[in-house]
């Protein structure tokens, strides 16, 4: 069974649409990941870090609401986000972005868009 990952209350189509870029496919395959595995993955494939996001997916995981989190637990789940982010280098599609990364800036394909010029 493919239960849709927007599914698990706290988690909406953006985290969803993210997660499918990460290759994670389904609410089954999140749980059955973890939050730091799935996590993990998230930032590979480019997704920005934020601690916020990242303690949303594990209250979500816990079947909590996203803003249970707080004292001693947000400090420990803090811990284990910085351990998550200083360990994944996220896998890039050009050059520019993997160097911009290494100084780091966090950039995807849809930053470096060229813009149409002002009219003048």
């Amino acid at each position: 069974m493919n239960t849709a990952i927007s599914s698990i209350r706290n988690l909406g189509p953006a985290y969803e649409e993210a997660c499918h870029r990460a290759g994670i496919t389904s609410a089954e395959e999140l749980r059955a990941i973890g939050a730091d595995a799935a996590y993990a993955r998230l930032l590979q494939a480019g997704t920005r870090p934020h601690f916020i996001g990242y303690y949303v997916l594990v209250m979500a995981l816990q079947g909590r609401p996203w803003n249970d989190c707080k004292g001693k637990e947000k400090e420990e789940l803090r811990k284990r986000f910085d351990m998550i982010k200083a360990d994944v280098r996220p896998q890039h599609s050009s050059k520019l972005l993997s160097e911009l990364d290494a100084i780091g800036v966090r950039a995807t394909p849809a930053d470096l868009k060229v813009c149409e010029p002002a009219p003048r």
